[in-house]
């Protein structure tokens, strides 16, 4: 051990103090401080006998280990030291203080202005201060920051605050730049030590070093001697880092919450923890002293010069010293400055108003201060400081920030940086607009940053005179756009943050500052215990809903304040119609009151009008003060402070009356009468205008006031000592009114100040000098303080807290505007590459926000701007920002490309044209070289002569190509250089190249990087993604000059990219591509139709390269673009392209196509429709493929597939190229119909009773009427049946005739699997429309009316095959039976006589084979048909017969002669024309005569056929319907021949046209005759139903018509015996004649009926027929046989019943 570590002794103490004692000794002058040198020995020598307290060292005090009396015998001599002045002993003595403070070895006291030994070697070492001395200057700093960083002792409140203004002392008075930079760093530290223990409530803490370069931000930079900065920044990391010494271990904490070691045992204080929530209102001595050095500091900063001395440098800088050491509190604060209501409360009222004071300094230093206190104030303390920092912010901020002109250049740097700050911190940004720009009684803090940024970035406007140099006013415009850049991105930030954490939980914040706010600082659940308790600081959680509402009003609020502004009047009504004020007086008053904004002026003007509610209202107002105890001088200044008078007279007095009034009111015992008041209100109102306008020479003396009021008092005088004070109390202080809103400051600060009263106190601290500080204005700053307190104490100043990103729409609406401005002017304007740069950046963040907000018209004007600056639409003028903005451009659509929704244009747009520049750079041939519409040879050979070198090989280049695109175009064009004049100058070409190589800088990979990322995009995205894709493909094919296929090539990419997509996405994204396939190729562009059809084909080939499961129809939604296409194109070209692509696929694939088989059935349905033979033989080639090889694959799907593969065969049997290939399609019918007769197909039993079958049933039903039917198969073989029903009524007769053949020979083959509901599917879907019939009609309609296209022997197959289908499955296809009959009975109605024929034929048929099985129901049915068919055409047939009563029928002699004047005379040729129209007519009506006289024969012909066959087995009411049937085909015979005019007409008609006429006779005698036939046979066969029905007598009947008639014809007229006989009978015509040998037979039919009757039959009618009978005897007959028939009857009937 050396000799100095011996010295002193064995105690820890006397180790340091025995070298130091030595040293004294040896550097003091004996002579003159020999007490000095005695008390040093004595020292040394008691320290030589000491050893420390072996017990409990660490408890002794003041010293380590020894007790209190040796304590202070050794610590005197180190006292005398520090006094005796003497630098070399002082030097030693403080290095000892320094490090008895430093090892802890003075411990366990706390330090304060009393005798203790401690004490005064502090008040020692204070005092070494005055020592001119640098050395001892620094010692005497570092032994204080070592006393005071002493975590063993305390140094209390007084003694506290002398340490601190000893060392700054130091810093005002030093001997050196460098002391005073330690002195500042001290200090510094000294805070950071005082305040984080007071934030912990602990002596033993962590304290972190100061950073003097930091320290140095703002003030004493000149101080620097060199090396100063890092030799104070070491100075105080010696002074921290040196604790304990080698050889003393670290005692535990002695000292905690003020309290010593001995009161508490160190075992239980090392686990005490300090509870803050336990009680606020109690403090330690710890928080005590840091509360009072702060309070002193506050008072400090807040020192103004005298005005004796207004230069006071020292001052100044004792004012800027305490500020920055402020500053370090506020920057190193912690929780417990937002939480104690204390410290929060000596925020408000000391540091504010020190910033309110200091805010009108003019010293940069001071200003740049106040900003990084506002600063940590708004990062730390916004939740509790919302009023000042209302207040502070535009005072501060938003006036330096909006002043364009004549700013200071330092001080808006100082703010722009300060705004930097606080763009940066997401948190703030929301925070500011959620409390400010969405609170009623707040400023619009945000909306103003915004704005004043804005102005700045613009600049100053033209013409404008600004004290700003270029490179100033340049700065400012980069940093302002910096700013803007950093609030976007900070919104974007907290968007992002919001998003990923999702819903907020207020719970688990409760203070949502803490993370943001206080990184450095851990907030415990005590911290947050105690915050809770303080509501004015808790954030209240708010949605987006509840802030869209209070900004809503807020707005409401604003345009309602501004309208009061132009006009008083429809403000209020406005704001009372919007609910905003209530309609009452008193609410409105309060509103004038209380809102900011408003306009004091008007605010006068209205309470001075003269309408009643405005004076209410100014009454209203006038109540709500209340005067009570305060002087009148005082009352009117107090009154005026919230409007300015209005300037007319009378105005005044009616406000003036009102005050009067209230004040009396308020203070009875004031006046006399509210009349005094009155007056003397006017009187110092007039007073005051006297004393303070400068226009005013002479001014009103005392003298003169005190007589202008005397006799006010109600005729007596006031008090002269009244008035004169009154009188001084105005002249000295002028009442004065607040300014007009024409000031500096902008509205909103206007609004502000009028809220705060804040206006006097602004133009005291930004007008008057600094020594007027506290001047005659000061009770201002008193009135700002309490402004202040009463805001804090609101219980409704609330800090409001947002977690939904929603609020971002709202930001976004008020800064868009602004920032959209600032980013295009700057980007336009500067060349600089940083701020491109940040106004790119800009742009990316604001898109990236409006993008996820879902702002499409704020998103797409950031995306369109930035897509315009890319300037790709003019190369030849692009510098490198522009290239920089294809970037943006790229960066964009990869990170918020989920979101851009429509911008995806004006993105692909960009990446089109810069594709475009890149290869002609690379010397490319265009696209349009390869998709020349013109094939004509001269073309070819003009392309192939088209060189096409690289641009940036060669200088200049005559391409038509890159001249265009060196003309440029506007953005908006289609394509580049629409402006086709205009020449180019080799230069304008060398500059154009120039910028390609710009280009170089973006290559390939970004470029294809977009779409390859397309496949990350979210399913919403995607679909707009290749929406916008298609869109700038469209108008890339559709450039007239210049089409490209660079979009269409990404397109087929991008669904390569997609195509593994969930199917619902897969499906919108095809419904985009679909739409755009199908447009394009069926463009007019040959080249370009078929380069996208190519493309649909590959991207088809790949889509079938993947599985599809059943029952999904996605591949038939892909493959429909070709048949839409090949339906609507005009191009034979493409239409066998399509026809190619669609056989390959199948070809190549057909193993995986399910649905797609609809597609392509549909593909070759159209084919065989088509015009071109080629087409139709090329896709009937792959068909018959597909049938004969693939026919399962087709079967694997549901019923529709197989419908479209029958269609598609059937539209082939319509092909008129080829009869082979309508046989061939018709026999491949057969060979689908055998094929699914064998089981051939698989259909799932799902698919069969799918809605599909029912569609496909329902499609071929007949009218209306549905098939339903759920059997096997029934799915497959209605399409197919009905596919060849339809190709019955062909034109072609061998097609005809074959599909007829096919379809029922397949009925017939394999009609056995078919149930009896299927075959009632079968007749109604396939059987019933051949014959265009329906079951259900009762109406009979003729078949094919078009006459034409069914010719007699298709008719006769049909009819055959239909009947021979229905014999042979009668058992299954009875409950046809009408429809059968009613098909027969149609062919019956037909014209021809074959179809008639067989028809007649084939119902015999039925009646023969099935007679039998036929029920009577069923025979009933036949012959109701029949009836039906007989009676059905007579209203129609009467109709037609009724024309003939309007037509005229020329003479026989005329025609020859009518035709001779028709040659001459124009009126005779309009008589002809209608004559001949006249016969044609009467031809049309005897042509339809013939036919229905035709089918009533038939019907009677067939009854009679039926019944003489089965006559056993017809019921009653059979033969009453047969009977029926001849009875009125009879009548209507008969009632033909008797309308004698019509047959005259019709004889002249047919001989003029010379055609027979119909032959009516004939017809009423076969139907007579088959009348009378089926009588008698019925009569002989039934004779118990003849009896019934009387058929006897209805035979009678018949009879006498018969011969009545043919008497009448026989020119024998039948009388009776009323009637005169005749006298003579004229002989018979020609024509009679002739008709009487037609009737001849039915006659003789009758007679001999009449003769077969039996006897007693015959009795009973003779009475009637005997005078026929005699007649006849007398008539004329052309036949002898009716004679002879006519003696027979009289023989054998007549002569017996004569001779009886």
């Amino acid at each position: 051990m050396s000799a100095s570590q011996t010295l002193g002794g064995a105690s820890r103490c006397g180790w340091v103090l025995g070298p130091s004692l030595d040293k004294i000794i040896k550097n003091v002058a004996w002579r003159k401080h020999s007490q000095l040198v005695s008390a040093s020995k004595s020292a040394l020598d008691k320290l030589e006998a000491l050893s420390d307290d072996p017990s409990d060292p660490a408890s002794c005090s003041p010293l380590y280990g020894l007790s209190s009396s040796d304590a202070d015998l050794l610590l005197q001599p180190l006292i005398a030291a520090l006094e005796s002045a003497y630098p070399k002993v002082v030097e030693p003595a403080l290095d000892c203080a320094f490090r008895l403070f430093s090892f802890g070895l003075i411990r366990g006291c706390e330090i304060k202005e009393d005798a203790s030994v401690v004490y005064r070697i502090v008040d020692s070492v204070c005092k070494c201060a005055a020592i001119a001395d640098e050395a001892i200057e620094l010692a005497v700093l570092k032994v204080l920051l070592a006393a005071v960083r002493s975590p063993c002792n305390r140094i209390l409140g007084d003694c506290l605050i002398y340490v601190v203004r000893s060392c700054y002392n130091v810093y005002l008075g030093g001997h050196s730049g460098t002391n005073q930079i330690c002195a500042k760093a001290v200090l510094a530290q000294m805070m950071i030590v005082v305040f984080t223990r007071t934030q912990e409530n602990s002596m033993d803490v962590d304290v972190k070093n100061v950073s003097v370069f930091e320290l140095l931000e703002f003030a004493d930079r000149n101080l620097n001697e060199g090396s100063s900065i890092h030799f104070a920044q070491t100075f105080i990391n010696e002074i921290m880092e040196c604790k304990d010494s080698p050889f003393i271990i670290k005692s535990p904490t002695e000292l905690r919450n003020g309290s010593k070691a001995s009161e508490e045992k160190p075992d239980e204080e090392s686990r005490k923890s300090v509870d803050e929530s336990a009680d606020v209102s109690e403090y330690s001595t710890i928080r005590e002293d840091g509360f009072m050095l702060f309070k002193n500091l506050c008072k400090l900063s807040m020192k103004f010069s005298s005005q004796e001395n207004s230069d006071d440098q020292i001052l100044l800088r004792g004012k800027t010293l305490s500020l920055e050491l402020l500053n370090v509190i506020m920057g190193n604060a912690g929780p417990i400055w937002r939480t104690n209501e204390r410290f929060l409360n000596a925020v408000k009222q000391f540091l504010c108003l020190s910033l309110l004071k200091n805010s009108g300094q003019s010293v940069m230093t001071i200003f740049q201060l106040l900003c990084s206190i506002f600063w940590n104030l708004l990062l730390k303390f916004r939740s509790g400081l919302k009023s000042e920092i209302g207040i502070f912010f535009p005072m501060l901020i938003l006036r330096v920030l909006e002043n364009v002109l004549q700013p200071s250049f330092l001080q808006k740097m100082t703010v722009l940086s300060l705004l930097e700050k606080i763009s940066q911190d997401p948190q703030i940004v929301i925070d500011i607009f959620v409390n400010y720009d969405c609170d009623v009684d707040a400023p619009n803090i945000f909306e103003r940053s915004v704005n004043g940024l804005l102005k700045t970035a613009l600049g100053p406007p033209p013409g404008s005179i600004s004290s700003l140099s270029p490179i100033q006013d340049m700065t400012f415009r980069h940093e302002s756009v910096k700013c803007l850049v950093r609030i976007i991105k900070s919104m974007g930030s907290w968007m992002d943050q919001q998003l990923k954490v999702g819903e907020y939980n207020p719970t688990k914040t409760s203070d949502n500052e803490n993370v943001a706010d206080s990184p450095s600082y851990h907030i415990d659940d005590a911290t947050n215990a105690d915050f809770e308790l303080h509501l004015e600081a808790n954030p209240e959680i708010y949605d987006a809903a509840t802030l869209e509402q209070r900004r809503a009003h807020k707005l409401e609020i604003q345009k309602g304040t501004a309208l009061f502004n132009r006009k008083p009047s429809k403000g209020i009504e406005f704001l009372i119609k919007a609910k905003k004020v209530g309609s009452a007086p008193e609410e409105v008053a309060h509103f004038l009151k209380t809102t900011s904004g408003l306009n004091e002026s008007m605010i006068g003007d209205y309470f001075g009008e003269r309408e009643e509610f405005p004076m209410k209202v100014m009454h209203a107002y006038v109540d709500s003060f209340n005067f009570e105890k305060m002087g009148f001088g005082e009352a009117i200044r107090f009154f005026l402070r919230g409007f300015r008078l209005p300037g007319e007279a009378q105005k005044i007095d009616r406000i003036m009356e009102k005050f009067a009034e209230r004040y009396c009111k308020c203070n009875p015992n004031s006046f006399t009468s509210a009349d005094t008041a009155y007056v003397l209100a006017y009187s110092v109102i007039m007073l005051n205008t006297d004393a303070h306008n400068s226009m005013v020479k002479d001014k009103m003396t005392k003298a003169d006031f005190i007589r202008n009021n005397r006799g006010i008092d109600d005729g007596k005088d006031l008090s002269e000592d009244y008035l004169g004070t009154l009188y001084d109390h105005i002249v000295k202080n002028e009442i004065k009114m607040k300014p007009d809103p024409s000031a500096p400051q902008s509205k909103q600060g206007n609004s502000l100040n009028k809220l705060l009263g804040l206006d006097g106190i602004l133009n005291l601290v930004w007008k008057q000098p600094e020594e007027k500080a506290l001047g005659a204005n000061g009770y201002l700053l008193k009135h700002i303080q309490e402004q202040f307190k009463a805001k804090s104490a609101k219980s409704e100043v609330v800090y409001h807290a947002v977690a939904d990103p929603a609020i971002l729409r709202f930001m976004v609406e008020v800064c868009w505007g602004p920032m959209l401005a600032a980013f295009s002017v700057t980007l336009g304007q500067s060349d600089d590459k940083e701020a491109t740069s940040q106004c790119l950046q800009g742009f990316r963040y604001a898109v990236h926000v409006t993008a996820m907000m879902g702002m499409q018209t704020q998103r797409d004007a950031f995306v369109t701007t930035v897509a315009k600056f890319t300037y790709l639409h003019c190369a030849a003028d692009m510098k490198q920002k522009n290239v920089d903005a294809v970037k943006a451009i790229i960066s964009i659509a990869i990170e918020d490309g989920n979101n851009l929704q429509e911008s995806w244009e004006h993105i692909l747009t960009c990446l089109s044209r810069f594709e475009n520049l890149q290869l002609l750079g690379e010397g490319a041939p265009s696209d349009s070289s390869f998709l020349n519409t013109s094939n004509s040879e001269q073309d070819d050979a003009t392309l192939r002569n088209v060189n096409y070198p690289s641009l940036k090989r060669k200088g200049t280049l005559r391409n038509p190509a890159v001249m265009a695109v060196v003309r440029g175009g506007s953005y908006d064009s289609t394509s580049l250089g629409r402006n086709t004049s205009g020449l180019v100058s080799p230069e304008q070409i060398n500059h154009f190249i120039s910028n390609l190589y710009l280009l170089d800088q973006i290559g390939n990979f970004e470029l294809n990087h977009i779409f390859a990322h397309s496949q990350r995009l979210n399913s919403e995205a995607i679909v707009s993604f290749v929406t916008a894709l298609c869109k700038v493909s469209m108008s890339e094919l559709q450039s007239p000059t210049d089409p490209r296929v660079f979009s269409l090539t990404k397109l087929v990419e991008v669904a390569h990219y997609n195509m593994n997509r969930i199917r619902l996405v897969w499906s919108r994204i095809w419904n985009v591509l679909s739409d755009f396939f199908v447009a394009v190729g069926l463009s007019e562009n040959l080249s370009v139709a078929i380069f996208v059809m190519d493309s649909l084909r590959q991207l088809a080939m790949k889509f079938l390269e993947r599985e599809e499961l059943a029952n999904y129809n996605f591949q038939n939604e892909f493959l429909i673009p070709f048949a839409v296409v090949m339906q609507k194109s005009n191009s034979v070209e493409i239409r066998e392209l399509i026809v190619r692509c669609i056989s390959q696929m199948v070809l190549s694939r057909v193993g995986n196509i399910k649905s797609g088989w609809k597609s392509v059935f549909t593909v070759f349905t159209a084919a065989a429709a088509d015009e071109r033979k080629s087409i139709v033989l090329l896709a009937f080639e792959t068909m018959e493929k597909i049938v004969r090889e693939y026919f399962p694959y087709i079967t694997e799907t549901d019923a529709l597939i197989f419908t479209d593969c029958v269609k598609c065969l059937i539209t082939f049997t319509n092909s008129r190229f080829n009869s082979d290939v309508s046989l061939n399609a018709i026999a491949f019918l057969r060979f689908c119909a055998v094929k699914l007769a064998d089981g051939g197909l698989v259909c799932s039993e799902k698919s069969m009773e799918d809605d599909s079958c029912s569609q496909v049933l329902n499609e071929n039903a007949v009218d209306g009427q549905t098939c339903t039917d759920k059997d096997d198969y029934a799915n497959f073989w209605i399409p197919l049946l009905s596919g060849l029903s339809k190709l019955t009524s062909d034109p072609r007769a061998a097609i005809r005739k074959g599909a007829l053949e096919v379809l029922f020979n397949i009925l017939k083959d394999h009609g056995q699997l078919f149930t009896q509901p299927f075959w009632a599917n079968v007749f109604n879907c396939a059987i019933f429309p051949i014959f265009r019939i329906s079951v259900d009609l009762k109406d009979s309609v003729p078949l094919h009316p078009e006459g034409n296209v069914w010719d007699s022997e298709t008719s006769i197959v049909a009819a055959e095959c239909l009947i021979d289908l229905f014999v042979h499955f009668f058992d299954m296809v009875r409950t046809q039976m009408h429809g059968v009959v009613s098909i027969l009975v149609g062919f019956m109605k037909s014209p021809g006589q074959g179809p008639s024929s067989a028809a007649v034929a084939a119902l015999m048929r039925l009646a023969t084979d099935l007679g039998s099985k036929l029920s009577e129901n069923e025979w009933q049915d036949i012959f109701l048909c029949l009836k039906d068919a007989s009676e059905s055409s007579l209203p129609g047939f009467a109709k037609l017969l009724k024309t003939m009563d309007n037509i005229e029928i020329p003479d026989v002699s005329q025609p020859d002669n009518e035709m001779e004047l028709s040659t001459g005379h124009g009126a005779n040729n309009d008589g002809s024309e209608d004559n001949n129209e006249n016969l044609q007519t009467v031809a049309y009506i005897v042509s339809r005569m013939k036919v229905h006289i035709n089918i009533q024969l038939l019907v009677i012909q067939v009854v009679t056929d039926i019944y003489k066959i089965h006559w056993k087995s017809l019921s009653p009411n059979i033969v009453t319907t047969a009977l029926g049937i001849f009875s009125s085909t009879s009548s209507h015979s008969h009632d033909l021949n008797s309308q004698t005019p019509l047959l005259l007409k019709l004889d002249k008609a047919c001989s003029m046209l010379e055609i027979s006429g119909p032959p009516l006779v004939h017809f009423e005698n076969e139907s007579y005759k088959s009348y009378l036939n089926f009588l008698h046979d019925l009569l002989v066969n039934s004779p118990s139903l003849s009896k019934e029905k009387n058929v006897e007598g209805e035979l009678v009947s018949v009879c006498k018509k018969v011969l009545q008639t043919y008497l009448g014809c026989s020119g024998f007229e039948y009388v009776t015996q009323d009637k005169p006989k005749a006298n003579c009978v004229l002989p018979l015509g020609s024509a009679k004649k002739e008709e009487l040998a037609a009737r001849t037979p039915l006659v003789l039919s009758v007679m001999r009926v009449l003769g077969s009757l039996e006897r007693d039959s015959f009795r009973r009618h003779v009475s009637q027929l005997f005078p026929l009978l005699v007649g006849l005897v007398r008539s004329e007959h052309s036949s002898m046989e009716v004679q002879r028939v006519l003696s027979s009857i009289f023989q054998s009937c007549i002569g017996p019943l004569v001779c009886k």
